[in-house]
């Protein structure tokens, strides 16, 4: 399946009268920089990114762009330092999984998976198949129902059971255990439980925080695209907490701190959503949820 970057245009439209520096905290294909620097003469942008193999496929495909573009290794959670460094006017991070990580079974993220892998980062030690195998069944369970496995607890303890006899080979093997045991939903049964793991192995919600964190007050626009209802949740309450204007104690009776305290305004009331024409073109895309906001005083 080609790469099609999720809701390219509403990110360009976030992005659209900026000059300066932008951060692509997910670089992945280049797909959203593509677009970004295309429309905008006016800005340069760093892609981040964990996974060698797209940052090389990447680099090429935004070779022309010349010193407007340049690529660097590392997880999008760590970009402290560079924020400290770098007069940074926008910050950008797809949390998805790529098309080409999915569709490349060598890398196990995919359903029909000949390994079970789904590590971003190749020299990383921790992948899923250390974590189906040997992860005790509480461990697992606490996996999936922190990932919205219906039936979490179940499935730990059928994996668990499993596992005794003959250890998880493959992720197609793990997919079709799945689909035997758990019931079917409009998803595919498995689908949940692989994005459970694939945030674990990945340390992706600790990355989360750690970007929201390092991008407070940073910056200008601060657009991120969630896949899963808790990083949802994480960024929609990270928003609002910049956002609010009086920080009293919840008990306090009156107002005591200034009603002032406001880091800015939050851009996407409601998440934006892709479209019908979008979902159609790109399945991949219908649960994608857009946050954005504007940071009214950056810190030099």
């Amino acid at each position: 399946m080609a790469h099609l970057p999720v809701l390219c245009n509403e990110v360009c439209a976030l992005f659209a009268d900026l000059q300066g520096v932008i951060i692509d905290c997910t670089l992945g294909f280049g797909g959203h920089s593509a677009a970004i620097l295309a429309q905008n003469p006016h800005v340069r942008i760093i892609g981040i990114d964990r996974d060698s193999e797209t940052i090389e496929l990447a680099s090429k495909k935004l070779a022309h762009f010349g010193e407007r573009f340049v690529a660097h290794w590392g997880c999008f959670g760590n970009i402290g330092a560079l924020l400290e460094s770098t007069h940074v006017v926008g910050i950008l991070a797809d949390l998805g999984v790529s098309s080409y990580q999915l569709d490349t079974s060598a890398r196990g993220f995919g359903f029909r998976s000949e390994t079970l892998d789904m590590r971003m980062d190749q020299k990383q030690i921790l992948n899923a198949k250390e974590i189906v195998n040997r992860y005790p069944k509480d461990s697992l369970e606490q996996i999936f129902k922190r990932g919205d496995v219906r039936e979490s607890k179940k499935l730990a303890a059928l994996i668990s059971e499993r596992r005794k006899q003959k250890p998880f080979e493959s992720a197609r093997e793990l997919a079709e255990f799945i689909t035997q045991h758990l019931h079917h939903t409009t998803l595919h049964p498995a689908t949940l439980a692989f994005q459970a793991l694939r945030i674990e192995v990945n340390d992706e919600l600790e990355q989360l925080a750690h970007l929201l964190a390092s991008a407070r007050n940073k910056t200008q626009i601060l657009a991120l695209i969630s896949f899963h209802s808790l990083e949802d949740s994480i960024v929609k309450q990270s928003f609002k907490d910049f956002a609010k204007s009086c920080i009293c104690p919840p008990f306090a009776t009156r107002c005591e701190c200034g009603n002032n305290h406001a880091l800015g305004e939050i851009l996407t009331k409601k998440p934006i959503k892709p479209s019908i024409e979008e979902i159609a073109n790109n399945v991949r895309s219908r649960s994608a949820r857009l946050r954005a906001f504007r940071f009214y005083n950056k810190e030099k």
